[in-house]
């Protein structure tokens, strides 16, 4: 199966921009945006609070190392997450409609 599902947090108010940059160039079938979620997390030694939205991301695997080159270049945070998980089945016309909606890797 080539779907995956990736989670990427961002701050509130890049999460629709970059939502809409990713489906826009193709790299993503689908982006649901949840949030308000806090996150507590250790950075640079320190424990940080911060709220934030979490991207839930459809792709395909084809497609991540690209969706890892647009966050770096759409992403705000230094070291942003991007958490890819396997999608071990589901609906059959959903995943195909994943597949069908992200460009194939240029190459």
């Amino acid at each position: 199966m080539d779907a995956v599902v990736c989670l990427v947090t961002t701050p509130p108010d890049q999460a629709r921009p970059i939502a809409e940059a990713l489906v826009g160039r193709e790299l993503v079938a689908c982006v649901n945006i949840v949030g308000p979620v806090q996150s507590v997390y250790r950075w640079k030694g320190a424990v940080e609070h911060d709220d934030e939205a979490l991207l839930v991301v459809k792709t395909t695997r084809a497609a991540v190392p690209a969706l890892d080159a647009a966050l770096g270049e759409l992403h705000p945070y230094e070291t942003f997450e991007l958490v890819v998980l396997d999608v071990a089945g589901g609906a059959a016309d959903y995943l195909a409609w994943i597949g069908a909606s992200v460009a194939p890797p240029a190459g």
